[in-house]
């Protein structure tokens, strides 16, 4: 199978295709960002940069079997400005398309974020098939709602795999009593270096866990959740870090712990000259690998 992966990043596709059992014979890959290049082929180094998308033209590659890509999506995303197709981000969308109809794969999928109704529409009429909403937190500790646009014919009735914040923590101080004193006083102390430090309150609800608010909110608005016990939760993000409770410190979530959040194996983004900050930033631009093995292994069927 020859494979053409576009906007590759650290080439989570790779990851899933080996996780679904599937043999590639060649890897072509899309990707301009240095740094997630160097972790690319660290991992797989048989895999053929192809550089910027712009510059790709099908007829110098084989025939291509699958199609993938997540284009830019801070143009479609509902926390950005939601520029939508007027976004020059958005606008490489029709480079997926322009290759998508020059190579007419057998399988595509497109991955992108949750985005206005029109522009979902625009998506789904140059693809020919409708979205499939699925949340990440059904096959790994992070919530993260994307849409895949695929006519790979996998299976949609599936069961959660109950994976929590606690089975990805390291290290989780399982026997650890924190009173809610001490919490306050921890959360105190990271408010204080926010923007929000007067106007941000936690407490616990039913489920014990803690839960940030703003109560100059006419209703209660949830702004993050920290994780205890065995409850699956959100990470709760301050001034745009995530943070963790492992059961004894409100922290920052480390490489390891994104890699695991994102179920790709350990440490494979820990390559050297890699910064936390780079390989956050690589994982959270990829995809959520079990997600995507799970589309993948209805092309095994």
């Amino acid at each position: 199978m020859n494979v053409l992966s576009l906007f590759d990043g650290i080439s989570c596709g790779q990851v899933a295709l080996k996780k679904a059992g599937l043999r590639v014979d060649n890897y072509f890959a899309s990707e301009i960002d240095k740094n997630a290049i160097k972790v690319t082929q660290h991992n797989f180094p048989q895999t053929h940069q192809l550089g910027d998308v712009r510059n790709i033209w099908e007829a110098t590659l084989p025939q291509i079997d699958l199609l993938v890509g997540g284009s830019p999506c801070q143009g479609f995303s509902f926390s950005g400005k939601r520029l939508n197709f007027d976004d020059p981000r958005s606008q490489l969308f029709f480079e997926f398309v322009r290759l998508f109809k020059q190579a007419q794969p057998k399988y595509f999928l497109l991955e992108n974020v949750k985005m206005k109704k029109e522009s979902m529409d625009i998506i789904t009429e140059y693809l020919g098939v409708e979205p499939t909403l699925i949340d990440s937190r059904d096959f790994s500790a992070q919530s993260r709602r994307r849409l895949y646009w695929t006519n790979i014919p996998f299976d949609k009735d599936y069961e959660s795999k109950n994976i929590f914040l606690k089975d990805v923590m390291d290290p989780y101080h399982k026997t650890e009593d924190v009173s809610d004193d001490e919490i306050q006083k921890q959360l105190s102390g990271l408010l204080s270096t926010s923007k929000y430090h007067k106007t941000f309150k936690w407490k616990r609800d039913t489920q014990n866990r803690v839960l940030v608010m703003r109560p100059d909110e006419l209703k209660i608005q949830r702004i993050g959740r920290v994780g205890f016990g065995s409850h699956k939760s959100e990470i709760v993000t301050v001034s745009a870090q995530p943070h963790v409770f492992d059961g004894k410190l409100i922290r920052k979530v480390n490489p390891l712990e994104s890699e695991r959040l994102q179920t790709v194996p350990d440490n494979y983004t820990k390559i050297e000259g890699m910064t936390d900050g780079m390989r956050h930033k690589m994982l959270g631009n990829g995809w959520t690998v079990d997600v995507i093995a799970h589309i993948f292994k209805g092309i095994a069927k």
